[in-house]
């Protein structure tokens, strides 16, 4: 496979990176993107600039790759963790040509260094990302891949990918998130009408091997490093086992869910549930804390409508981390963080501050909760209480009067035989309706 060369324009008119004010030190980078290929295709002016350069960089699979080619006296740095060491070296070269894997501008180095170094210059050498590689080799089109990273990167964009249905899905892999523990999530949540194409080794000429899975088989194989993964299901890329996702619940039914003992009682009902996300306006939030979820309804039914948001539960009865793990798996939503404890003694610094919450139980302790909530709260978040009672109502009202919150008003809503509910919502400073 040839590497394809990106030739530098002029510098006023460079693409990436940015140029730096005249008479300003800065770094120049030279960023050639490898495939795993041993003897990788090198152009001629590649070839050329490598034979020039001084000071060269990249992994030690790159370092394994480019050895042979590199001229005597070559300096190596070699690109781990933390970077700060790493770019603290680089300070000391004015240029450096650094190999990378694929696109270095595709979830690669190039964009640390634009991150960290926005004044430096950068030519670009790229070959084909790996996913583009994978998808060569299989003759599948994808310009209508959705692409995710887990390469160092947590579950989050994939969990939300999963729940929005995504029918074909590009996934970049570490040693952590391998294609057997992202088929075990699959399946674990219930997302197995997947195909699973994953390449191995993609551009090296003896270990290259692409193989077509199901997520069974997927989960109890094992895959050699480096590796990517596409996933295929519906709109016309019939699965293997000739599935289409099922649609999404808006609105889940009560009796769906697995309830604590029972109790039909300990759950926020679905109207009453849909309304109070509705009064969150999650729909513009970013992390969500549901305190007390019993059941988990809310927090589901909130990561199931808004797959955006990061979701953080509280509840101090222990037997809600096993409703939490059958709701959640039933629903298919992975990514919920679940804490169990006494949410006034539990240690929060380590969460996402939230821009929403919601109070579902509070113990008696309302006033101490909305209290401690509001030393976390990002500005203009709002916070809901669904009150049963005049003397909840107020003990709500004045608590957030204390904390400097704005009370903005409730609803009331009566569902059958059930006492009615004030949906009440109050609001951080900062907010657009102050």
């Amino acid at each position: 496979m040839k590497t394809s060369e990106t030739t530098r324009p002029t510098l006023s008119s460079l693409p990436v990176g940015k140029r730096a004010e005249e008479g300003t030190p800065h770094n120049l980078f030279t960023v050639i993107g490898l495939d795993d290929s041993p003897s990788p295709y090198l152009s001629p002016s590649v070839k050329a600039l490598i034979d020039q350069g001084c000071v060269f960089s990249g992994g030690v699979r790159h370092h394994d790759i480019v050895a042979p080619l590199l001229p005597a006296g070559a300096k190596w740095i070699d690109i781990t963790v933390p970077l700060d060491q790493v770019f603290a070296i680089y300070a000391g070269h004015p240029h450096i040509i650094v190999f990378a894997s694929g696109d270095p501008i595709f979830f690669g180095f190039a964009n640390t260094i634009r991150r960290r170094l926005p004044d430096a210059e950068i030519r670009l050498y790229p070959s084909f990302n790996s996913l583009q590689t994978l998808a060569h080799r299989l003759v599948m089109p994808y310009d209508d891949m959705r692409t995710i990273s887990l390469t160092g990167r947590p579950w989050h964009e994939f969990d939300r990918a999963l729940i929005e249905r995504t029918p074909k899905m590009g996934i970049l892999t570490d040693r952590e998130h391998t294609p057997a523990t992202i088929a075990s999530r699959m399946l674990d949540y219930g997302y197995n009408d997947y195909t699973m194409y994953i390449g191995e080794h993609l551009g090296h000429p003896t270990k290259e091997l692409i193989r077509r899975m199901t997520l069974e088989e997927a989960a109890a194989e094992t895959f050699e490093y480096p590796n990517c993964l596409i996933l295929t299901t519906g709109d016309g890329l019939q699965s293997v086992n000739g599935g289409i996702l099922s649609p999404r619940f808006f609105g889940i039914p009560d009796e769906a869910f697995e309830l604590l003992d029972g109790r039909a009682r300990m759950i926020t009902k679905a109207p009453i549930r849909l309304l109070t996300l509705s009064a969150l306006e999650l729909n513009r939030r970013t992390s969500f804390w549901d305190i007390g979820f019993c059941t988990g309804s809310v927090s589901i039914e909130a990561r199931l409508q808004f797959p955006h948001l990061h979701v953080t539960s509280f509840e101090i009865r222990p037997e809600g981390k096993r409703l939490m793990e059958i709701n959640s798996r039933r629903f298919g939503t992975p990514g919920i963080t679940t804490v169990i404890g006494d949410f006034l003694e539990t240690d929060t610094a380590i969460y996402p501050c939230p821009d929403a919450v919601f109070i579902g139980g509070h113990g008696g302790r309302l006033k101490e909760i909305i209290s401690r909530v509001r030393h976390k709260l990002l500005p203009g978040a709002r916070i809901v209480f669904n009150s049963v009672s005049e003397e909840s109502k107020t003990h709500f009202i004045e608590a957030a009067n204390e904390s400097g919150l704005c009370f903005l008003g409730g609803t009331r809503v009566a569902i059958n035989e059930y006492n009615p509910i004030e949906i009440l919502v109050a609001s951080a400073p900062d907010s657009p309706y102050l």
